[in-house]
């Protein structure tokens, strides 16, 4: 996630934006992309380490409502990522394969398969939140940082 952090002057001005062209009716803001984002990595940090996550993640996937504000968001995001590396080396040879109750319900997941959910769905949303930075900034002069390669 060092991406996201490297790239926030290429993230949109206004975190309550969402793109309403084309098909984009109806979706989250970038605000509610960066909190659900960070709330999954607390539920399934939390389930790999077998207790509850460490601050108020609300009540289902999409986070606590309260946080709103850039540093709230940005803190959060933090927070997620610091603890994901917690749950992330507590995942050895020996338990990878273990059987764990899922965040998501009644199921069970691999310890392996949450690990790497971690990644792949954060990635999913930050592939969304860059076409959300594009969208909004459609129409105004891009950053160095977000046009340089590399």
């Amino acid at each position: 996630m060092s991406i996201f952090h490297s790239h926030r002057s290429c993230l949109p001005r206004k975190y309550d934006f969402a793109p309403t062209a084309g098909s984009f009716k109806g979706v989250r803001t970038f605000a509610d992309q960066v909190r659900h984002m960070a709330t999954v990595i607390y539920m399934l940090s939390g389930a790999l380490l077998g207790e509850k996550p460490p601050v108020d993640i609300g009540k289902d996937d999409n986070g606590p409502a309260a946080l709103k504000t850039k540093a709230q968001l940005v803190d959060y995001l933090k927070g997620s990522l610091i603890y994901a590396h917690k749950a992330a080396q507590s995942v050895t040879a020996q338990n990878e394969l273990e059987d764990i109750p899922s965040p998501f319900g009644s199921g069970k997941m691999k310890r392996l398969a949450m690990v790497s959910m971690i990644s792949w769905h954060s990635f999913d949303h930050y592939g969304q939140m860059v076409e959300y930075a594009r969208n909004e900034r459609c129409d105004s002069t891009l950053q160095p940082a977000c046009t340089t390669p590399g």
